[in-house]
């Protein structure tokens, strides 16, 4: 039995459960895995941007070689696209880990973090790793209340973070709300917005004057929804050079691999394949939405890639589920009880989770 000594919590972190993956269940469920769909991460039914795959088959020779660690060809692009500057963008392996480079610069033990009621997964963990608490606010409707999250800002308080729109719940807050949220936090306190899914709703929230007045705030951005690159783990946050600045001291040299710094600079100039992936996953809603009013089943639906379905036994019912290798995710580790999310697949996929569901109830 080991003996060694570890910092305090790291050892009742939870582990982060993630979605299942194909290879799995198709060994611990016999089925070929060209058979198994997975609805469960939100991921792009469509795969990634076409020009990606050509970007990473061009780069691919030449990988024996360092990635530059400071993705000067990604922010530069990226600060031409939000009309910013290179010192306003830090890359990540995934926004995931930004949320860790804010860990590591603010938390330590006595300190708060302030969240909704039912976060993205990844802040309680940060949270504890860093010894600090976390204190959630109640999401009434499921989604954030900004105000009562400003209110519970104390002396300690050294990060707020936001999921807009949020997950596990598929709901958003208006643009209203998060620019008075960002002009009513105090200067010593950190707003972390999280912007994984803007592209997806009918008006995106330009933050950008937020970020040119030097507001405490860093918004995060991901190339693992709309533009199809969730496995290859690349990310951005934007926020004032001062912040920016003090999250690079954090950051790990070589943090984004070469393959995925040049597929995410491809797939910025994919708009016909970003613009085809809004418009399925907008079908995909309605086909969805009017498949489980015919089931007699409450549903959430925000206008994000995801929704949850309201159904008696969660558990039971992802786990009949997988044995028809349909993959969908209980959120119940999250809070929310008796619910499951579900991604929005392509047509066929949507029709396949509709017809097997009501046997897995």
């Amino acid at each position: 039995m080991m003996n060694i000594r570890v910092r305090d919590r790291v050892d009742t972190t939870p582990i982060y459960q993630a979605g299942l993956p194909i290879e799995l269940v198709a060994r611990e469920r016999g089925l070929d895995p060209d058979t198994i769909i997975k609805l469960a991460s939100n991921e792009n039914p469509l795969g990634p941007s076409p020009k990606a795959i050509e970007a990473i088959i061009r780069e691919a020779p030449h990988v024996h070689l360092y990635p530059d660690g400071g993705a000067w060809e990604l922010a530069g692009k990226l600060a031409a696209m939000h009309g910013l500057t290179r010192e306003h963008f830090i890359i990540g392996n995934g926004s995931n880990e930004i949320i860790e480079f804010l860990g590591q610069a603010l938390l330590e033990p006595g300190t708060n973090v302030v969240m909704g009621e039912f976060p993205f997964a990844v802040y309680p963990l940060v949270t504890y790793h860093f010894g600090a608490d976390a204190r959630k606010i109640a999401m009434p409707g499921l989604k954030h209340d900004t105000e009562a999250m400003l209110a519970a800002i104390d002396a300690n308080t050294r990060m707020v973070c936001i999921s807009s729109p949020n997950n596990p719940t598929p709901l958003h807050n208006s643009a209203d709300e998060l620019r008075a949220m960002i002009r009513a936090i105090p200067e010593n306190v950190v707003l972390c917005l999280d912007a994984a899914y803007p592209e997806y709703l009918d008006e995106q929230p330009d933050l950008v004057p937020e970020i040119l007045a030097n507001r405490p705030l860093i918004v995060l951005r991901t190339f693992s929804k709309v533009y199809g690159l969730a496995g290859l783990r690349v990310g951005y946050g934007m926020g004032s050079p001062a912040l920016i600045s003090l999250l690079q001291r954090t950051r790990q040299p070589f943090n984004v691999g070469v393959l995925a710094q040049k597929a995410a600079l491809a797939a910025l100039d994919d708009r016909a394949f970003v613009e085809r992936s809004i418009r399925v996953n907008r079908d995909g809603l309605l086909q969805v939405q009017e498949g489980l009013k015919r089931l007699g089943l409450d549903a959430v639906f925000g206008q994000t890639n995801f929704y949850l379905v309201k159904v008696p036994d969660p558990a039971k019912t992802c786990d009949a589920l997988l044995g028809r290798g349909v993959i969908v995710r209980s959120v119940a580790p999250s809070g929310l009880k008796g619910m499951m999310r579900v991604s929005v697949g392509t047509k066929e996929e949507n029709q396949r989770f509709l017809d097997a569901l009501p046997n897995c109830l």
